[in-house]
């Protein structure tokens, strides 16, 4: 590294407190994330309830809203098979100099990419922590997002950001590769993550340099780099002779919504829906009330899971919000939900279903 360059590597049994607003592309951010294990508050009985205090009443009320505004994820397929895939080759690219193996998860928005790249890393992790107990400065995984219109300096620049370097203006792309390679061998990196994949062009000379760019990166870090992003087959990522070294290299995951076929599609979407009920703490809701409005949950969200966590989550906290402590249809409708879901809806769900919802409109 040039004389001009510095700076700052994180230190090894350094513990820092992340700010509020650290996102999981810097390593406070994602240490905060890794280490947040939402709990589930004691579901009181109506005796014990009535024992409390009205300020008492008032905090167990604001966990429990707390608690249902960020429910535990769900370990769906999809998150099971990128780990189980990525782990393996985690093992198998130890030993690897070069022409390491990867994984794309590549599917529509909303069909929980990002979700399963996270909680990969977060599994990937905790299991290293187990491992080297003792070893607080060590970082196994990075995480990262590309950039619109990345260029190969906007890349490197996002690695630096993960690890809190500074540079000067005027240092060059040279120095923040250098940097950024030095400091992921002194904390261990083993695992790399980035996200918004789609972001790359290949198409433009840019988005070619700055796909080089991270394939460098592959070349001189020991470690497993896992990509996500929305319909990566159809950007043109594996086209041309970039495109297909990437072919060669990577396993392509998909992403896709769930379906409600008869048989271990239903049987997968009715179970996903039930393991959701069960984290609830209401205290007048009915098990099994959301796992018999299963078909109509699944025709309201298109079978997108990061949809159906927004619908369920937010009937629980309106649930709260209005004393009545349980979720029915009438509240799940007064839930907002992201267009896409909008018009599958519109489009698969039953007649009686939308004459219904029409009115209601």
């Amino acid at each position: 590294m040039s004389r001009s360059t510095t700076h700052r590597s994180p230190a090894r049994n350094e513990v820092q407190e992340a700010p509020p607003d650290s996102p999981l592309t810097t390593k406070e951010g994602w240490r905060r994330f890794v280490e947040h294990e939402p709990v589930p508050p004691v579901l009181m009985s109506a005796g014990e309830r009535a024992a409390l205090s009205p300020r008492e009443r008032l905090r167990d009320d604001e966990r429990r809203r707390d608690y249902h505004a960020d429910l535990p994820l769900v370990n769906t397929p999809t998150i099971r098979k990128v780990i189980a895939t990525s782990r393996l080759l985690v093992q198998l690219n130890r030993r690897q100099f070069s022409a390491r193996r990867g994984v794309i998860i590549s599917g529509a928005s909303g069909t929980g990419k990002t979700t399963a790249l996270s909680q990969l890393g977060r599994a990937h992790e905790l299991a290293t922590r187990r491992r080297f107990p003792r070893e607080r400065g060590r970082l196994p995984v990075l995480y990262a997002t590309v950039p619109p219109a990345a260029t190969p300096r906007m890349l490197a620049m996002e690695f630096a950001r993960f690890f809190g370097l500074d540079f000067p203006r005027r240092a060059n792309i040279t120095d923040v590769v250098n940097s950024v390679c030095t400091t992921a061998a002194h904390t261990n990196v083993d695992l790399v993550l980035i996200d918004e994949l789609h972001n790359l062009n290949l198409g433009t000379r840019t988005g070619a340099e700055a796909s080089d760019q991270l394939k460098y990166f592959a070349e001189r870090l020991p470690a497993t780099f896992i990509y996500a992003g929305i319909d990566v087959e159809d950007q043109g990522l594996f086209a041309g002779t970039r495109g297909r070294q990437i072919a060669g290299r990577f396993t392509v995951i998909p992403a896709s919504p769930f379906s409600y076929t008869p048989g271990a599609d239903r049987d997968a979407w009715q179970a996903l829906v039930g393991t959701l009920e069960s984290m609830l703490r209401l205290r007048h809701h009915q098990p099994g009330t959301l796992a018999g409005m299963g078909e109509y949950l699944y025709h309201r969200t298109g079978g997108m899971i990061g949809t159906l966590s927004q619908l369920i989550r937010g009937a629980a906290v309106l649930a709260m919000e209005d004393s009545s402590e349980r979720i029915t249809q009438e509240l799940l409708e007064a839930v907002p939900i992201d267009y896409a879901a909008e018009q599958s809806e519109r489009l698969t769900a039953p007649t009686k279903s939308r004459k219904r919802r029409n009115r209601a409109a």
